[in-house]
């Protein structure tokens, strides 16, 4: 059977999973994907992400590599998936892609969003879904030098979960933006980078928070990034204020205008 290379862009609000990878007793973004997808084509068709968000994380920009019969057109695919999916998840675009697309190893880069509410009303139940309502006071100065000090190349082993890489990975990642920003009501922090490690980015908000906040001292992102270990981390901030955004692949692998 000749099939069709399509890379899916998908939405979700991740409050009602137990996160994107599939799992046999549990609610996932994959297995629902993977469900409807079977119930359009009458075959399982497996859906490949470009990263595995953990249970509460939203996306608005999650990358989905899937094969499906060649009739399926890319447009036509969307339209069918948006028709059955449950109300929590949304085909944003659907491109089609050459067959050697990987959603995972062919991108060149993944950017988060991670929401901060700093107000009183940060913990309406309308925002608590999207947001960590953190109340106490927030030094912008030392949020904004430790950032700086995370753009780069690193070793970012302090930040991340240990166990979930093989024991060969040097555990680098190459940030090219990062920065906080005043929003209303709240702070945003942005970052961008070839990739991610586990719970990477929860770890670096929950730590620069304690910077800000005064409960650890003002170099503490610099020395945790020539650490050795994750021991002296700080918790990381909850999963429910995290977005994954966008990932981003060499131009020439789509077939349509990307």
């Amino acid at each position: 059977m000749t099939v069709r290379t399509v890379q899916l862009v998908l939405h979700y609000d991740g409050s009602a999973f137990a996160g994107w990878q599939r799992q046999p007793k549990e609610r996932t973004v994959q297995g629902e994907l993977e469900r409807v997808l079977t119930r359009l084509t009458g075959g399982h068709v497996a859906a490949l992400g470009a990263g595995r968000t953990d249970a509460g994380v939203h996306a608005r920009g999650q990358a989905v590599g899937v094969r499906v019969p060649e009739r399926w057109s890319a447009a036509t695919l969307r339209r069918a998936l948006n028709a059955l999916l449950p109300h929590d998840i949304w085909v944003a675009a659907a491109h089609e892609m050459r067959p050697e697309f990987h959603a995972r190893y062919s991108a060149l880069a993944r950017r988060y969003t991670y929401y901060v509410g700093t107000d009183e009303e940060a913990r309406s139940p309308f925002r608590r879904r999207t947001e960590w309502a953190c109340t106490r006071p927030l030094d912008r100065g030392a949020l904004a030098r430790a950032t700086a000090a995370i753009v780069g190349d690193h070793c970012f082993v302090a930040f991340a979960v240990r166990g979930t890489a093989p024991p060969t990975d040097e555990l680098r990642c190459v940030v090219s933006a990062a920065q906080w920003s005043e929003r209303p009501g709240g702070l945003t922090f942005e970052i961008e980078a070839n990739r991610f490690l586990h719970h990477m980015v929860r770890f670096l908000v929950g730590t620069m928070v304690d910077v800000a906040s005064g409960r650890r001292s003002d170099d503490a992102v610099q020395q945790l990034l020539v650490a050795t270990t994750n021991d002296a981390v700080s918790a990381p901030a909850p999963p429910h204020g995290l977005f994954l955004d966008r990932v981003t692949y060499p131009p020439d692998l789509y077939s349509d205008p990307a």
